[in-house]
């Protein structure tokens, strides 16, 4: 009996590498159940155990440099050769590429919105003030444009969906939740001369955004007051400016190790760092661009029941509660003292998370496909 077809989806990034949490190890992995999946991204080594994913990897190049811009063009080049049913892309740099693959290809075309871009870009450092706003309105006009031809939007923050209303109906939420732990699968252990201290963990972007100065500035007070406090900071830096800041800031810092930095760090490497830590920090500072956002690492903490360092940030502090999961705090007004007695009080984790699973979302993400299929 001859095999029936699959349909191909390819999902594509530029600066998300090729084994992505999001675009591999969540939309990937699932869809790859039912389609056959291509994901093309920046160079890096696919998750062991998903061998029906082919990945596309583009060659390394500068943040700023025309060989970025040219990948744009490998981008849809590799597109053209796969002539997908469905093209997911996870930036707003590749819309205009898919624009042109659905013209020549007729693959229907669906934005993952990750982040909101041009917000983000009005609120950080990347760009000189004088470029801010002209870097944003780029982007928005883009975004807006889109319309014309994308078929779908996938939203990454249910806060999107007040962020990014001109979006029209055409859209679906798919939080950044967490695919269930593994059963039967043992945590790494911690090494023997490390079980008399009290680990702190940073995990995930390293930006003054993210809120790594403050994770350091809170683990350095803590660790004045209790000698035992060490900090761990794991996950990848993208500006070299701040990587320099960083670790000048660490110079005297014994107590904090830094894993990553300028180098990418597998997720399967995180979560390990996750099942060994005490407590996690979530330490972002108030921004516009993260007001409607919840953290990744938020629902990586809560999965793994890991009891965090939480800001007092309204939203966030509201999701912890039911669970008695965070300590929190205010970095203007930071009490080391009362800070560490609640650590080391507990009890946490009293009611197991819910709410906090990718396969929540993955029904939706069936669901958003067959409708633009049909």
């Amino acid at each position: 009996m001859q095999e029936i077809k699959k349909r191909r989806i390819v999902l594509a990034s530029l600066l998300k590498p090729v084994n992505d949490t999001r675009m591999f190890e969540k939309l990937g992995v699932s869809l790859a159940r039912e389609y056959d999946v291509h994901v093309i991204g920046y160079e890096g080594q696919a998750p062991a155990g998903a061998s029906s994913i082919a990945v596309h990897s583009l060659k390394p190049f500068r943040r700023i440099s025309v060989a970025r811009l040219l990948r744009v063009f490998t981008v849809l080049w590799t597109v053209l050769r796969l002539r997908p049913d469905v093209l997911i892309v996870c930036t707003h740099e590749l819309l205009w590429i898919s624009l042109a693959a659905k013209g020549l290809t007729g693959c229907r075309v669906i934005y993952d919105v990750q982040e909101n871009y041009a917000l983000n870009i009005l609120h950080s450092p990347t760009f000189t003030p004088l470029l801010r706003p002209v870097a944003a309105g780029i982007v928005r006009i883009k975004e807006r444009l889109s319309k014309l031809w994308v078929s779908l939007y996938i939203l990454a923050e249910v806060g999107y969906e007040k962020e990014l209303q001109f979006l029209g109906k055409r859209k679906v939420v798919l939080e950044n939740k967490v695919r269930s732990p593994q059963s039967g699968v043992h945590p790494p252990s911690r090494k023997e001369s490390e079980r008399d201290t009290i680990h702190l963990l940073f995990s995930g972007t390293l930006a003054e955004t993210t809120g790594v100065f403050v994770a350091v500035d809170v683990a350095s007070k803590l660790h004045a007051l209790d000698s035992r406090i060490r900090l761990v900071i794991i996950g990848y830096c993208a500006h070299a400016g701040t990587l320099h800041k960083l670790k000048g800031l660490l110079k005297d810092k014994p107590f904090v190790t830094l894993q990553g930095g300028d180098q990418l760090v597998p997720h399967t490497a995180i979560l390990d760092a996750i099942q060994t830590a005490d407590f996690g920090i979530v330490s972002y500072p108030p921004n516009p661009s993260t007001i409607h956002s919840t953290p990744t690492k938020l629902y990586e903490y809560l999965a793994y029941q890991l009891p965090m360092l939480l800001i007092d940030h309204p939203a966030w502090v509201a999701r912890c509660v039911p669970y008695r999961a965070a300590v929190v705090f205010d970095p203007e007004n930071f009490d080391g003292e009362s800070t560490l007695r609640a650590l080391k009080a507990g009890p946490f984790y009293t009611v197991p998370p819910h709410n906090v699973f990718w396969e929540t979302e993955e029904n939706k993400l069936f669901k958003a496909i067959r409708y633009v299929l049909a």
